[in-house]
């Protein structure tokens, strides 16, 4: 709905930006904007929770409004009738939702269950997803409906039956078939999409139609409990399908997502950049996903804007997500994640993999193909930078201006298109670019044995080693502590161990879960763990630590990790500029991220009374 400016500014003139805003970012109440330090973003009272808690517009106005002791404009009488009838169909579609759940646990959805075992997918993923089944007979669900009182236009209305003037009786849409229920971004049943047992089902995916509550091309599946995880994670994950979705989620991956049977839409897209400025699209190891991506460029290309962008995840050759993490375990499918490469890099790949470039024919028609590419971009500045940075990377590529002349040309980007790290860099020519030396903290040298061996990094040890001694923190804290990014595997493993067993018993105390770590062969890495926060006084981390400190020290040590993650993104992105762009500015924004990360090493938040509670005076972890 719209809303008048007045009543607006109303809600701006009774909440004082800092209320809405807390400690987060900086803000200036006099002209009610803020700053996020974080992310950069800015804006007022609304787009505050539109950007950074991924709430619509909508929703925000309504939330700021009762918070300002303001009620909502009233409706007219026709958009009252139409919220009403949209209200009445949102119910008919939870109890079609309880149906094929009950469905799913009768003795019909015996072979709906065992299918959803085979895929890993057990009882506790079907409840938490809410997975049904459809019985194959034409008018069960239709029956039920009716005993419930709902009237047959609105079955129809939700296209959960199939009517029509040539059909003489309306039937069932879905009939023998596991059900997967696709909500609304406010958590609000809208569509179904129903996955066929038998293999002379004419589709093997089949969703809703379009409704009143359903447009497929506006929504996302798992997009209300992604948008949740989204702060934690930084970032979203779209992949193909639902099965990968659970598989994703289940795997500590909660910030992921999937189109609803199409491809990506722009309006998808456009949802995506709302949730995080560079979401990651990951496709499957084959031929279809490869040109999955290549399509996913093309949209994304048309509509970037000025710090939106995208990055491609690569699965290997012949998996998905679900066949990755079932073979390989949830560090493998980390792995490709964090070797996602930019948009630029994969119109690059696309544009010279398998290609001969040996004859100026070819190379200038390559040079043509970018160009057209570049001038698909719609925004003006970021149509020039992708032009500048096609020629360059064609000068680097045929070897122009090399010693010795231009070298023989093998076409593509040589070697393995899949998440290596000669494609992260770009095709051959890119290898020649001159990095800057990487920055090496005190703390990482004296992390370093003479023999080579590193120490996992210890903020990473006081956030898993805090769960090990501490684990009554575990049910209060188990999303963020199940979403950090570990680059540790032992440490990874660790918490994987600390989170089944939490999950059990989620009473247990901290010496029941030191035994059954140990009898998880986890013994020798606990000592180890022990000896290192034993020498760096990390004190809050032990055992004789309050759980009050330990909670405080843990969720500093998370606080500070999530920077100096942004922080290594940053100085990543800094450092490709500055090969590309070896000028003055790009140069100091090196060193200025390099000097941010050189102040942050070892430096903790002081809190006060923290280590009271533990008989300690107030002091840095």
């Amino acid at each position: 709905m719209r809303f008048s400016p007045s009543f607006l500014d109303e809600i701006r003139a009774r909440l004082p930006i800092c209320s809405i805003v807390g400690q987060r970012v900086t803000w200036e109440d006099r002209k009610g904007r803020y700053h996020c330090f974080g992310c950069g973003e800015s804006g007022d009272h609304f787009t505050f929770l539109v950007k950074l808690e991924g709430l619509s517009f909508p929703e925000a106005v309504e939330r700021l409004a009762g918070e300002a002791g303001l009620s909502m404009p009233a409706r007219d009488v026709h958009a009252e009738a139409e919220e009403r009838k949209r209200a009445s169909l949102h119910e008919v579609m939870e109890l079609a939702c309880r149906f094929f759940e009950e469905g799913l646990q009768s003795r019909d959805g015996a072979g709906a269950r065992g299918y959803l075992n085979g895929r890993a997918l057990g009882p506790d993923i079907q409840r938490r997803f809410r997975l049904g089944y459809a019985r194959a007979s034409r008018n069960a669900l239709k029956e039920f409906l009716a005993a419930k009182g709902v009237p047959h236009e609105d079955m129809v209305a939700t296209g959960l039956l199939i009517s029509g003037e040539d059909i003489p009786v309306s039937y069932d849409r879905f009939r023998d078939r596991v059900m997967f229920p696709i909500t609304d971004f406010r958590g609000r049943i809208v569509a179904f999409g129903g996955r066929a047992l038998s293999a002379d089902a004419p589709a093997k995916y089949l969703n809703s139609p379009e409704t009143v509550l359903f447009h497929k091309g506006d929504l996302l599946y798992n997009g209300f409990e992604a948008r949740k995880a989204v702060q934690n994670a930084g970032t979203i994950i779209a992949v193909e399908g639902y099965v990968d979705v659970i598989a994703m989620a289940t795997a500590g991956f909660g910030h992921t997502v999937a189109p609803l049977g199409t491809a990506l839409t722009e309006r998808q897209l456009d949802l995506l950049w709302r949730l995080t400025p560079e979401p990651i699209l990951c496709f499957d190891g084959d031929k279809a996903g490869l040109r999955a991506a290549y399509r996913a460029a093309d949209l994304a290309l048309a509509a970037l804007k000025p710090g939106k962008t995208v990055r491609f995840a690569l699965l290997p050759e012949g998996q998905d997500p679900d066949d990755l993490i079932r073979s390989a375990g949830r560090e493998a499918m980390a792995q490709v994640l964090a070797a996602a490469r930019p948009l630029f890099d994969m119109v690059w790949t696309r544009e010279t993999d398998g290609g001969g470039f040996e004859t100026p024919e070819r190379r200038a028609a390559l040079e043509a193909r970018l160009r057209d590419i570049a001038k698909t971009v719609a925004d003006e500045s970021i149509r020039h930078h992708y032009e500048q940075a096609f020629a360059e990377r064609a000068r680097e590529f045929f070897g122009y201006g090399q010693k010795g002349g231009n070298r023989q040309q093998r076409g593509g980007n040589g070697g393995d298109r899949r998440n290596g790290a000669n494609n992260r860099a770009g095709g051959d020519g890119a290898r020649n670019f001159r990095q800057p030396p990487p920055i090496i903290s005190e703390s990482l040298k004296r992390s370093t044995t003479l023999s080579g061996r590193v120490q996992p990094p210890l903020r990473e040890v006081v956030l898993v080693m805090t769960m090990a001694n501490h684990p009554g923190l575990v049910p209060d804290l188990l999303d963020e502590f199940a979403q950090i990014e570990l680059t540790n595997r032992e440490l990874d493993s660790l918490r994987t161990q600390i989170l089944e067993i939490a999950a059990e018993d989620p009473h247990i105390e901290s010496g029941g879960l030191r035994d059954r770590l140990v009898t998880a062969r986890f013994g020798d890495l606990l000592g180890k763990l022990d000896l290192q926060i034993e020498r760096c006084g990390n004190w809050q981390a032990r055992a004789d630590a309050s759980d009050r400190d330990a909670a405080d020290g843990w969720m500093q040590a998370l606080t500070l990790h999530r920077k100096a993650r942004t922080l290594h993104k940053e100085l990543k992105d800094a450092e490709a500029a500055l090969a590309t762009d070896p000028s003055d500015a790009n140069l100091a924004q090196m060193i200025d991220i390099q000097n941010q990360m050189a102040n942050s090493e070892g430096t903790e938040a002081l809190i006060e009374g923290f280590g009271l509670s533990s008989g300690r005076r107030s002091k840095p972890m």
